[in-house]
């Protein structure tokens, strides 16, 4: 690739995120004549290509192996056949940077990428229903996991028309979300839509949520136009159907880029264990001070973390949403991992040995 169309070709994608490490990256494939894209759209075997040379439809059989980790994906930036090739494809992609991950709903125990190189993970949950902050926590172990910085945007505030119950469940969702910026969104009434615009003008933004939590709705505000479909949310449950089938990126009119995504019915973790530490990085925090280092806050003496449960400086539901998340992460791990399963294997016995020496003590001390 010549100066003059190397400059054209940053030029032309630069607003999808193309910059100078990416062109680095490229350059061998350069030398082969292929051209840099970025992937916005994927779907039946094939995905569109945003290029220099604008959109193409390139065929997916060089990307997407066995593994469904290594599978092409919205936001990947591709090597695509220069024009003339019946059918294009895209030979390979560049290496991510981050990867939005979950493991399927399958008993396969297979992982599903969702999206890559995403510099923000934008978790919408709707103030039509009740706050689950449970499911908020569980979206936020994954986006940390990704390498994105998570945001909560909370939607539909215009729903709470009192400013301090409105701050009250800000609060929650902050005490459920440490180190992550909580914005309420009005996307009807055009309220915090300038905070948000500016935080996702700086890269790569996903979008995630069930269906009815106002994704697409919020897609379109920030677009300025309606490009993603929109369907009324049902009154019995304040969930809607899936208004957007698959994952799009789409160019911001104030800078950035943002991919939408359908619904998430199931949000399973997917060997995110330093995703869950850092969502519940109070707990990690307080179990420095416990008197064991392989504490498992439960039942052992001197557990700091136990300590502040009973004193309310940590609420118990915290505390159980973390063991919830930690255990179902590792047996995800363990069900690919034959190591793992010999560690949970040991600990379970360490757990019960503890346990047992405990009810003997007891039992010692009521005679």
């Amino acid at each position: 690739m010549t100066s003059t169309s190397s400059n054209s070709t940053c030029s032309a994608l630069t607003s999808y995120g193309w910059d100078d490490d990416w062109a680095d990256a490229f350059t061998p494939y350069a030398a082969e004549g292929l051209l840099p894209g970025r992937v916005v759209r994927v779907d039946r075997g094939q995905c569109d290509v945003v290029t220099a040379d604008g959109l193409v439809r390139a065929d997916t059989a060089f990307v997407t192996p066995n593994d469904p980790l290594r599978v092409v994906c919205t936001g990947d930036w591709v090597a695509v056949d220069p024009e003339g090739g019946h059918p294009r494809y895209a030979r390979t992609y560049l290496p991510r940077r981050t990867s939005f991950v979950r493991s399927t709903s399958s008993k396969r125990s297979e992982g599903q990428i969702l999206a890559a190189n995403v510099d923000h993970a934008i978790v919408a949950v709707s103030l039509a229903a009740e706050l689950d902050l449970a499911r908020i926590e569980r979206f936020l172990a994954l986006a940390w996991e990704s390498g994105a910085q998570p945001l909560v945007v909370l939607t539909k505030a215009d729903l709470v028309p009192d400013p301090v119950t409105l701050a009250y469940l800000v609060q929650d969702v902050e005490t459920a979300a440490p180190g992550v910026p909580v914005l309420s969104v009005s996307a009807e009434q055009g309220e915090g839509l300038d905070v948000l615009a500016a935080v996702v003008s700086g890269g790569t933004a996903v979008l995630l949520g069930q269906s009815g939590a106002g994704k697409s709705t919020l897609a379109n505000a920030l677009l300025g136009e309606d490009v993603m479909g929109v369907q009324a949310i049902r009154d019995v449950d304040g969930k809607g159907r899936h208004t957007t089938t698959t994952r799009n990126l789409l160019a911001l009119p104030g800078g950035g880029v943002l991919i939408d995504t359908p619904g998430l019915r199931g949000v399973g973790l997917w060997d995110a264990g330093s995703g869950v530490d850092q969502v519940f990085a109070e707990i990690a925090e307080l179990a420095e001070g416990c008197r064991f280092h392989d504490c498992a806050h439960e039942s052992e003496p001197g557990c700091a973390v136990l300590a502040a449960i009973d004193s309310g400086a940590l609420p118990e539901r915290r505390l159980e949403s973390y063991r919830k998340l930690m255990r179902e992460n590792q047996r995800i791990v363990a069900k690919t991992d034959a190591r793992m399963r010999a560690e949970i294997r040991k600990e379970w016995k360490r757990r019960g040995a503890i346990g047992k020496a405990a009810m003997e003590a007891k039992r010692g001390g009521l005679r």
